[in-house]
């Protein structure tokens, strides 16, 4: 996803920075991460009060497969699909990953 998509996706939220890492990009905003962007697919940061607002959307948590073959799992889940189609909603799910992002500190 190019810049330009991954701001209009977080405009409910308020300017973001987009940072190459990893092979991919950190989307932060007012200087937390609140986004991965891997792949060509964004994904949102959660913790364990926000992750099952995001299961129960129909999200999957973002994970990659350890040393030892086993899974790792990130704290970055799936956009909900309802929300590429609904900017209210997208503004929904990237406030929960700001919010997220506070908490992690």
């Amino acid at each position: 996803m190019d810049a330009a998509g991954i701001e209009e996706m977080f405009q409910g939220l308020g300017p973001v920075t987009i940072r190459r890492m990893f092979g991919g990009k950190g989307i932060y905003h007012l200087g937390r991460i609140v986004a991965v962007e891997v792949g060509g697919e964004v994904l949102l940061k959660a913790d364990a009060e926000s992750a099952p607002e995001f299961a129960a959307a129909g999200s999957s948590q973002w994970f990659y497969e350890g040393k030892k073959g086993n899974p790792v799992k990130m704290p970055y889940w799936s956009v909900p699909e309802a929300a590429y189609d609904d900017p209210d909603e997208m503004a929904k799910w990237v406030r929960l990953a700001y919010e997220a992002a506070l908490r992690a500190e």
